[in-house]
């Protein structure tokens, strides 16, 4: 035998002798993960005996510090079973959400002479798995300074994936999920998350976050170091404000517990929509008092077709277009305080053309509540949010949007709670534009009630990138994440051949498909972005006194990204259809097996047959169907469907 052959043999040996090998099952035992910790933690995931996953290279640097992952022990690990049910204050897609998994907490150390901790902590659910790390201090008083956070994800070369790529941390996180395979990535791709993976037509996968505290929000990156077949994706860490990609990520004086690192699993791409995981994985509601959190569509002023009318008239009228259409806010945005962002702006005095109290009177005969827009820097600026929440609070403002943070670092992320939890105790919710994606925090703090983060209606008014294939692509890759407000409802509806970008704001799909939104797009406060004057008396306007912003479950029967999405959602005993369709005409059958035996009424509003040339064109048109009863849902280019099922026996 070969001297050298005889080195790998003892080798393996040795390290074998040192690894340790930890299978965790879901509760079905239909996902397995197995841990290791030969080398660099790591753990493959599988479903069913087909590998999904692997994850490798678990581990953090450090500066001043030699990397921390590889040579771990585990001095203990605790097991649990966790399975119950939980009421959220919001209910963005159930009113009793199932938390069912099997956990297991490692508690580890270095055999090197550091012998620093690290533990690990693992859930597997039938719908996913989550892991997060916790660090403790250094043998140094002080402050620890994470440079990078080491964990690689490695899949086939060949699996597809829909990548949104930020290209730079400082970003209101609005761009496009593009499909390519991952063999096509480029290097430096900040692809932001969720990201999904098409592994298999029957294999689909997501990685995203949870419960993000204290910690800076999580890219993924090409890791060049791959082996043959495999794509690695490494983790890239929002760097702390001036520090650089290769910089400080996070520091901290104490322990630090990383947000979960989630991997979603279903076998259709409509199976990851139904999921809670994201919300199961933050902690319970924290507030005492939620009665003043009330869900609700807003009518919103003239920022997004182009026109801002910051004077008494103008407000009024949008106030108004919410009364008559039943809706609970109206939202003023810019200039309402005059200059923003600038040492001389004041958040609590309200420009000159405006009447603040006679504004307030008017929306409270209307059983209206108004919503104010804040720059973030005029927000931050002198804490100047302390006086003026407790000042909006008494004049009885329902919420603020605060925009333009467009970052998420740790500090911005700490930032972030920090705004959450004083607008929680002068009972305001909040909206965050120009904002990071969600983690599941309206758990917590149901006031965070919505964010942007997703490209949006707004940008049909200056650039030609809001399609029908984008429009059906969030709702399988930024909305994983949770909720997000697309501010939907344009009413100037014309085809992708005749869309030009002008004012007032047109929109590149059919009035049906803009109403399906409401349907489709979580966001339990609902920004509705057109005029009065485009919808009040149109076909579709009723529509909208009857479609809610909360759910009570969530159906997704069919869909794919980029091509065709049906969804079903019950309110109470009311059921709601909502479809939409890309470039090409489809017809579809829905089966009504889902609903409780018995008779109900459909009401529905679709395509007319010419709404491919004239896409405000809707049919409204009602029928008696039944449990056994199939829907014909046509669609035409850019099109959609919008349907509510009343039980009438």
């Amino acid at each position: 035998m070969k001297a050298v052959t005889v080195i790998i043999i003892f080798l393996n040996f040795f390290l074998n002798l040192h690894a340790q090998l930890y299978p965790i099952p879901s509760p079905s035992g239909e996902i397995k993960l197995l841990l290791s910790t030969s080398g660099y933690l790591n753990f493959t995931i599988t479903r069913k005996g087909e590998e999904l996953l692997q994850v490798n290279k678990m581990g953090f640097s450090f500066k001043g510090e030699p990397d921390m992952g590889a040579d771990l022990t585990v001095l203990s690990k605790n097991e649990k079973e966790v399975n119950e049910s939980w009421n959220p204050v919001i209910k963005s897609k159930h009113e009793l959400v199932k938390n069912h998994y099997k956990e297991v907490v490692f508690k580890m150390i270095e055999r090197s002479d550091l012998k620093r901790k690290l533990d690990l902590e693992i859930r597997v659910f039938d719908d996913g798995v989550a892991f997060r790390y916790r660090l403790y201090r250094s043998g140094i008083i002080g402050s620890r300074e994470i440079t990078s956070e080491l964990t690689t994800y490695s899949l086939p070369a060949e699996a597809k994936a829909w990548v949104a790529d930020y290209k730079s941390y400082s970003s209101g996180q609005e761009a496009e999920f593009k499909p390519l395979l991952l063999k096509e990535l480029k290097s430096g791709v900040k692809a932001g998350l969720p990201l999904l993976i098409e592994k298999n037509i029957q294999s689909y996968l997501a990685i995203a976050e949870a419960k993000i505290v204290n910690y800076p929000g999580f890219y993924l990156g090409l890791d060049i170091n791959t082996t043959s077949g495999k794509i690695a994706l490494n983790t890239l860490l929002a760097p702390l404000k001036g520090e650089g990609d290769n910089g400080v990520k996070a520091r901290f004086a104490t322990e630090i517990t990383t947000p979960w690192r989630v991997i979603m699993v279903g076998k259709q791409p409509g199976r990851l929509i139904e999921s809670e995981i994201i919300q199961n994985l933050n902690d319970s509601c924290t507030l005492s008092d939620v009665s003043w959190i009330k869900p609700g569509i807003s009518a919103w002023d003239h920022w997004w077709s182009g026109e801002v009318k910051m004077d008494m008239p103008t407000i009024k009228q949008y106030i108004d277009f919410a009364g008559i259409q039943g809706w609970p806010y109206m939202l003023i945005d810019w200039q309402w305080y005059g200059k923003f962002n600038s040492p001389e702006s004041d958040i609590t005095k309200a420009d000159s053309k405006l009447n603040m109290q006679e504004l307030l009177d008017y929306a409270r005969d209307r059983r209206v509540k108004l919503w104010l827009w804040l720059y973030s820097n005029d927000v931050n600026r002198n804490s100047a949010f302390k006086d003026a929440f407790a000042l909006y609070e008494k004049w009885g403002i329902a919420g603020v949007k605060i925009d333009f943070m467009e970052r998420d670092d740790q500090e911005m992320v700490n930032w972030y709670r920090e705004i959450i939890e004083s607008a929680a105790q002068h009972h305001l919710m909040v909206d965050f534009h120009g904002a990071f994606k969600p983690d599941g925090i309206i758990r917590t703090f149901p006031n965070m009630i919505t964010r942007e983060g997703v490209l949006g209606e707004e940008f049909s008014k200056f650039s030609n990138r809001v399609t029908a294939d984008h429009n059906l692509t969030i709702p399988f890759t930024r909305m994983l994440a949770g909720q997000m407000d697309y501010t939907p409802g344009g009413f100037l509806n014309v085809t992708r051949e005749a869309f030009k970008k002008r004012s007032p704001t047109e929109v590149m799909n059919s009035r049906a498909a803009e109403l399906a939104k409401f349907i489709i797009y979580e966001s339990p406060f609902t920004v509705f972005s057109d005029h009065p004057d485009h919808v009040l008396g149109q076909p579709g306007a009723d529509f909208l006194k009857l479609v809610p912003t909360v759910w009570d479950d969530i159906y997704v029967p069919s869909g794919y990204p980029g091509e065709h999405v049906v969804m079903v959602k019950r309110s109470g005993k009311q059921y709601f259809i909502g479809a939409m369709n890309n470039s090409t005409p489809r017809k579809l059958m829905l089966n009504l097996d889902f609903l409780p035996k018995g008779v109900y009424e459909l009401t529905y509003w679709s395509d007319a047959s010419d709404a491919g040339k004239f896409p405000t064109h809707v049919i409204k048109r009602k029928l008696i169907v039944t449990t056994t009863s199939s829907i014909k849902i046509n669609m035409s280019s850019d099109g959609g469907y919008v349907g509510i099922l009343n039980s009438i026996k």
